[in-house]
């Protein structure tokens, strides 16, 4: 076994070597998540062994017995034989709204919320219309961010530039999007809130910069809210009472919000999301977008253009299952923020076991503040690139993700999720860190 790295490890040091060389990743730091994915289920079937699997953000909790059986009482009520409207069933358009004021007291039309195939979809549907508002219009993303949101630029043959957000924080933040957007590249501006991958949390000053920057240069916000209220700091479960969970849209009326019922209500493999358009952009004409887009109204556009284009609608049963958790939520019998509280739990345990083995926790404060715990956190260990410490984690039983592949600058860094874990495995982690501590003194 001389080809192989390392020996005595908690995994077949062996099976993981052919399984990395069979899967033909050159850098563990350059893997995409899928690629980790299929990687990482090839060494269990292999060996036997459970992981602990950090790579792939996915709920961790069943999906909400309200919902399933809405959507069941559609499909027998005889909805799967009928296409959706595009636009959205009205009782689910009517919940996006009641969401919007009871969870981000924000006053929305139902005319300008959409059901979408996942938050995913609607990222693709903005870039559609919103770069399209001028000629060759692009993407600034605030980084660290979901990297499947490039993928689809990419796809679609738009331009997008970024910065690592990791300097920037506060009023320093004002200088970055200056810099950025003053060329007149873009038209979008992106970020999440809470954060995928930092899971640091805009306030309200940076809201504010963000609102005023890009009014400046006309750029369309869309903030990512698919992790919406989980920054457990502030209790922002309990509807129609404050605090609220903090959102652009108090700052400007040029904006997107993506709303994913992903993680909030572990609903990830029904593909439904929620968009909603400010009423001012939504009813703003561009006349570069009628050529591609059929409309120059920038909500049709997005209707019959883009979302038509897309996916002529979401799945009926769906829709209804979806109404049924936002009416739940907006009348306080669906808890759903105190459902996901175990992820901050979870994550607080095992950030004190990775820093108790030597770990750093890269992205470690929010403006000052300690940082909230929740669905993900990122670590790194000293002395250690990001394609070595990924790799002699799979030796030990662990998967993540890079924070090179999330637009982030601390490439020697690497996300965690901690959703997939369960509490009876953290004894196994602890053992598996200890033993990468062991074979790594510090």
């Amino acid at each position: 076994m001389s080809h192989v790295p390392y020996a005595d490890t908690p995994i077949h040091a062996e099976t993981v070597f052919n399984a990395i060389h069979e899967a033909g990743i050159p850098s563990m730091a350059k893997a995409g998540i899928r690629e980790l994915v299929s990687l990482v289920n090839k060494i269990e079937q292999r060996t036997g062994d459970h992981y602990i699997r950090m790579e792939m953000g996915v709920p961790g909790l069943p999906a909400p017995e309200i919902g399933i059986a809405a959507e069941a009482q559609a499909l027998q009520s005889g909805v799967g034989s009928k296409y959706p409207m595009i636009e959205g069933v009205p009782s689910l358009k009517q919940e996006i709204s009641r969401f919007c004021k009871q969870f981000l007291n924000l006053e929305v039309s139902p005319e300008t919320c959409f059901p979408t195939v996942g938050a995913a979809q609607g990222a693709l549907a903005m870039f559609l219309v919103g770069n399209r508002i001028r000629e060759q219009g692009g993407t600034l993303f605030i980084d660290p961010g979901f990297p499947n949101q490039k993928r689809q630029l990419a796809m679609i043959n738009q331009k997008w530039g970024s910065f690592d957000v990791y300097n920037y924080r506060g009023e320093a933040l004002r200088d970055a999007l200056e810099e950025h957007l003053s060329t007149g590249q873009y038209t979008t501006l992106l970020y999440s809130n809470p954060n995928n991958p930092a899971w640091i949390c805009f306030d309200h000053q940076e809201l504010q910069i963000i609102a005023e920057v890009t009014k400046k240069y006309d750029v369309i916000v869309i903030e990512d809210l698919a992790y919406f209220g989980m920054d457990y700091r502030s209790d922002y479960s309990i509807p129609g009472q404050a605090p609220y969970q903090p959102s652009i849209a108090h700052y400007t009326d040029q904006y997107a919000l993506l709303i994913s019922s992903s993680k909030v209500f572990s609903y990830a493999g029904q593909r439904i999301g929620s968009m909603v358009i400010s009423e001012a952009l939504f009813k703003r004409s561009f006349p570069t977008l009628k050529a591609t887009l059929g409309n120059e109204q920038f909500g049709k556009a997005m209707v019959f253009g883009a979302l038509h284009g897309l996916s002529s609608g979401v799945t009926h049963s769906t829709q209804y299952g979806l109404a049924a958790m936002l009416k739940a939520a907006n009348d306080g019998t669906l808890p759903f923020l105190n459902m996901t509280q175990v992820y901050e739990a979870r994550a607080a345990k095992m950030k004190q076991l990775f820093v108790e083995h030597g770990f750093k926790i890269v992205y470690d404060n929010d403006n000052g503040e300690p940082l909230s715990d929740g669905f993900y956190f990122t670590f790194a260990y000293p002395d250690m690139s990001g394609d070595e410490l990924l790799t002699a984690l799979l030796y030990h039983g662990i998967s993540a993700i890079s924070l090179a592949n999330t637009g982030s600058e601390q490439i020697h860094g690497a996300r965690a999720c901690v959703s997939q874990v369960r509490d009876e495995q953290l004894a196994d982690l602890e053992y598996r860190l200890a033993a990468f501590e062991k074979r790594f003194p510090r």
